[in-house]
């Protein structure tokens, strides 16, 4: 370990539509670069990301090859292979306020905190990504999830990416490489459980790129949705109830129509669901932009079933990635 040193990770797959967005804004940060080291884990990339990457000798950047692609191998390879005192995990689709690295920083060496993260202001690259953006940064697409939706400073389950010291893996270990789509919960989780604190710093903000295709957005729900019960069964303490609630709304769709046709209270039951939920569909597609109104409407429903759908699946313990 190098006392002061900065280990950024950043995991990356075919990532030349977003990386020198990324790059770019470590390029601008307000804090010294020459006291940051930058691993670059890269699961084969076949398209112009390592060539673009060679473009930036004002960075320290190492890049190490990451056979096994999934984003947990790619975090812990470059904790492995780290030598800073301070790890900041980014994510490649996303670009980040040039005061992001000097906050989390102070925030890790002044609070009495084991991870520190900031808001993630969604957005998309053309119609369907800000329609997508708009979707992933509403509640009613996404739940009560803190660090997407609020802007209030505290203590949370789980914020995104995440700043820690490096003693954390020591204490508590490396993430779990079973679970690539809900290893910031788990982590994060186990955190707590031994007493730590995870803290949301709303002056702590970047832009995170979505999926910008339909598909996109709905395997998305599906595969994140398909982590739910995998995570659970590995560790219960890792999701919230917000997590449950398309799993539960696609079981409220299936045996509310097959149940409807033999019970009349289920039937009527079943219609006030749908209604409030319709109603309620309508009221969120009409907040931001008045052109994404029908988009929203059609595509809140689709995702929420997606997301349920996947967890059905996952209830199976039938892996989706």
């Amino acid at each position: 370990m190098v006392e002061g040193l900065v280990s950024i990770i950043i995991p990356v797959y075919n990532e030349e539509k977003y990386i020198c967005r990324c790059l770019d804004s470590i390029v601008s940060q307000d804090y010294d670069l020459s006291k940051c080291e930058i691993l670059l884990v890269d699961g084969g990339s076949c398209d112009n990301t390592l060539a673009l990457v060679e473009g930036y000798h004002e960075l320290n950047i190492k890049v190490i090859n990451n056979p096994d692609r999934k984003v947990t191998y790619a975090v812990n390879k470059g904790i492995l292979n780290s030598s800073g005192e301070y790890i900041i995990r980014l994510d490649a689709h996303a670009e980040y306020d040039k005061s992001y690295i000097s906050k989390c920083l102070y925030y890790i060496q002044h609070m009495e905190i084991d991870n520190v993260g900031g808001i993630a202001k969604t957005v998309g690259l053309g119609t369907i990504g800000s329609g997508n953006a708009e979707i992933l940064s509403s509640k009613f697409g996404v739940g009560n999830s803190q660090f997407r939706t609020e802007a209030k400073a505290g203590f949370v389950d789980t914020v995104p990416f995440g700043t820690f010291r490096r003693s954390i893996f020591d204490e508590i270990g490396l993430f779990d490489v079973d679970l690539p789509r809900s290893e910031d919960n788990d982590f994060n989780s186990r955190i707590r459980a031994k007493g730590g604190k995870v803290f949301l710093s709303p002056d702590i903000t970047f832009n995170y790129y979505c999926r910008d295709t339909i598909m996109g957005l709905l395997n998305q729900g599906l595969k994140n949705g398909n982590s739910l019960f995998l995570t659970i069964r590995r560790n219960p303490k890792a999701m919230s109830f917000r997590h449950f609630v398309p799993f539960l709304f696609v079981l409220s769709l299936i045996f509310g129509t097959i149940l409807s046709f033999f019970l009349k209270f289920v039937f009527f039951g079943f219609i006030a669901e749908l209604t409030i939920y319709f109603v309620l569909d309508l009221l969120f597609s009409l907040r931001g932009r008045k052109k994404y109104v029908f988009y929203k409407f059609l595509m809140f429903p689709m995702f929420h079933i997606s997301y349920g759908i996947g967890s059905l699946i996952g209830l199976f313990n039938i892996k989706l990635y």
